[in-house]
């Protein structure tokens, strides 16, 4: 049932494994929870295995706390030939208290590749069309945010080459 799984919402508690000594999430659990997540999203948009090409614009909000309520929500937000962009929000909030106390612990941007089976090249996904402004707002958002990624890319390329030839 691929092409229509636009949306969606992984929920669990945050655990005592995950967190560090200050009794916060480690920020590289946040960013395996945002991976599983967009895994399971491109999936069931492309209907196939699918990989993490990139991850752009990744901002730590607020921390998140043991024992709370996460949320990762991804919503797709662009589709290239064979590429999938996602907009993840991680929420949390104390379990006992309702949704409405949400709050955004994390952003990113999350783009996926999605491959045939039998040679793992890149295979072409259902398009994607947004059907309003807030669509086209966010479509136009991933891609200036994996712009600015490359462009950071290619600055530390060029230093990496400048500190080489000195």
């Amino acid at each position: 049932m691929s092409g229509r799984q636009r949306e969606l919402n992984l929920r669990f508690l945050a655990e005592p494994s995950d967190v560090n000594y200050g009794g916060k999430v480690h920020g590289g659990v946040v960013m395996k929870w945002i991976d599983q997540a967009g895994y399971a999203a491109a999936v069931g948009w492309a209907g196939t295995y699918s990989v993490t090409v990139a991850v752009g614009g990744i901002r730590f909000v607020a921390p998140i706390r043991i024992s709370d309520m996460v949320t990762v929500h991804t919503k797709l937000v662009h589709t290239g030939t064979t590429s999938m962009h996602f907009a993840v929000d991680v929420k949390a909030r104390d379990p006992m208290e309702g949704p409405e106390e949400d709050r955004l612990c994390t952003h990113c941007v999350i783009v996926f590749v999605a491959l045939d089976g039998a040679d793992g090249k890149p295979t072409p996904v259902p398009p994607w069309t947004p059907v309003n402004d807030v669509d086209r707002h966010l479509g136009e958002y991933a891609l200036k945010v994996m712009e600015l990624s490359k462009g950071i890319e290619a600055t530390m390329n060029e230093l990496s080459r400048a500190a080489a030839e000195i």
